[in-house]
Parts: structure tokens; C-alpha cells; sequence
């Protein structure tokens, strides 16, 4: 099962600027209602993009320092990152289907 995995600022860097794999980063915290319907949508694309896409999940409550530097004011937050650069943002609740349609874009 290929469920996201949890990153912090210091494993920021590493695990998606320079991961050779698209990545979605979903920036959430433990009180967020919101961040608790998205979780279970990332965990499915999680499993049908395994090998072609890397989930992450940061908790913005204990890393303040990437969500301030990519001006995350509102979560869940899900960002696209495609060869290190920004390549999407996605601010609260999305339908799967639009998620997909996201990733979709960040592949081709």
C-alpha cells in the first residue's frame, strides 16, 4: 500500500524539489475538518499512482516553515510539484475526479 507519507521542513527539500516522480503535498492539520474528507481521497490516488506520482502529507501545525514560504493561508492545501518547480495548487475539497484531472496534467 502506498499511502503518503509524512514530510517535515527539513525533509522537504530532499523528498520533493529534487524527487524524480511528479509529487502532491498535502498540507493539513490534526483540527482541520476538511483535511480529514481529503485525507482518504489522497490515500486512494495515493494507491492508483503508485510509481508515477510521490504523496506526501505535512502537518502545518508542527512545520510552519514550508507552508509560509509556498503562502499556504487556508488548508487542506494539496500543491503539485512536477521536476522540483510548483505546478498546481488545490485549496480545500475537491472531488476525486477533479484531483485526477490535476495529476493527469502534472504527467503529461
Amino acid at each position: 500500500m502506498a499511502a503518503p507519507r509524512d514530510i517535515t521542513d527539513s525533509t522537504f527539500e530532499s523528498e520533493v524539489i529534487k524527487s524524480d516522480l511528479p509529487v502532491l503535498v498535502d498540507f493539513w492539520a490534526p483540527w482541520c475538518g476538511p483535511c480529514r474528507m481529503v485525507a482518504p481521497v489522497v490515500e486512494e490516488l495515493s494507491e492508483e499512482y503508485a510509481g508515477k506520482v510521490n504523496f506526501f502529507k505535512m502537518n502545518t501545525d508542527e512545520n510552519p516553515s514550508i507552508p509560509t514560504q509556498f503562502s499556504i493561508r487556508s488548508i487542506p492545501s494539496l500543491l503539485i510539484f512536477k521536476g522540483g518547480e510548483l505546478h498546481d495548487t488545490i485549496v480545500g475539497f475537491r472531488p476525486k475526479s477533479d484531483l485526477k484531472k490535476r495529476l493527469e496534467a502534472a504527467l503529461a
